[in-house]
């Protein structure tokens, strides 16, 4: 596991996990490497609207299925900062390209685009994002603090938030309810 590399992957946190920030959660990983592993949580809709937050940075969003939308607690880590997960890729300032389908962008023009209508198709706005130094994410995995599973977009973007933990675990063929709190070893 020394070498494994988790981009693109599910974290699914398994029932024993106490930490609040993570207790429930299905996170995204938008990368990992030497240096550590950066995700969102993409489940954890928070009492704010698109359309809101859109209002307070100075953007008139016009289109009436995103106004509603939700933003996403996204991780414990610069939760002031904005993150948006999206599909396509495209060209934006400051993106991260997960793959050749999803992005991750934290500038301010990808939001400017969708207000005009222009921007991906496919968008999932975060405040915050999960952050792990070199290391962490394989410690945290061996002591059975997640499941990891390659994602699916579809899970992400064509699920409402409270079934994407679900969504992600009958990706393993796995029903959530059947997880014990308790890490068992042949």
């Amino acid at each position: 596991m020394d070498n494994a590399n988790f981009t693109d992957h599910f974290l699914i946190a398994m029932p024993k996990m106490m930490d609040p920030n993570f207790s429930g959660t299905l996170t995204y990983i938008c990368d990992h490497g030497d240096q550590g592993a950066l995700g969102v949580v993409v489940n954890r809709p928070i009492e704010l609207n698109l359309d809101s937050l859109f209002s307070q940075i100075g953007l008139d969003l016009t289109d009436e299925h995103l106004k509603q939308a939700s933003v996403y607690y996204g991780g414990p880590v610069q939760v002031e900062r904005g993150f948006v997960l999206h599909r396509p890729v495209g060209t934006w300032s400051s993106t991260l390209s997960v793959n050749d389908r999803v992005g991750l962008t934290t500038s301010k023009d990808i939001l400017e685009a969708t207000a005009r209508r222009e921007g991906p198709a496919e968008i999932l706005v975060t405040l915050g994002y999960a952050g792990w130094g070199p290391g962490q994410l394989e410690d945290e995995i061996k002591q059975n603090a997640w499941l990891t599973v390659p994602a699916d977009p579809q899970v992400i973007f064509g699920y409402p938030a409270k079934e994407r933990l679900n969504a992600a675990m009958h990706l393993l063929g796995i029903d959530l309810s059947m997880l014990s709190e308790e890490a068992g070893h042949a």
